[in-house]
């Protein structure tokens, strides 16, 4: 049985700083792509970064360029979002997916298991 569990969420101040951290288990961590999105409420939900299966390779949404970075950790079957100046505007539920298809990082037809969110309250 797949499980992704997100944790790291929680209320912070505009200008602060946040790690999020998505534990995988259940699948082989190293053949899957991992990505992060996002779904502020009223709002679709949107492509935030996403990384490489050997973690080489990171790809990020305008909204966090330059204020967030995605990681992984193969011995920890972990992958990590560090958001740092963070905004009101980044108020959402997180969420992370493994990303099993190829095709456009961004996609969200193109992950096939998800986590189940952890709330990012930005205050300003």
């Amino acid at each position: 049985q797949v499980q992704l569990v997100e944790s790291g969420g929680g209320l912070v101040q505009a200008g602060g700083s946040l790690r999020l951290s998505c534990a995988a288990s259940g699948l082989t961590f190293s053949n899957y792509a991992m990505g992060w999105f996002r779904q502020a409420l009223g709002k679709e939900r949107e492509f935030v970064a996403a990384i490489s299966r050997a973690g080489g390779t990171t790809y990020y949404a305008d909204s966090g360029k330059g204020r967030f970075t995605v990681s992984r950790d193969s011995a920890k079957n972990t992958v990590y979002l560090q958001m740092n100046s963070l905004k009101p505007e980044d108020t959402a539920i997180y969420y992370c997916a493994a990303r099993a298809y190829i095709g456009s990082y961004s996609e969200q037809s193109n992950y096939v298991y998800w986590g189940q969110g952890t709330q990012v309250t930005v205050s300003s």
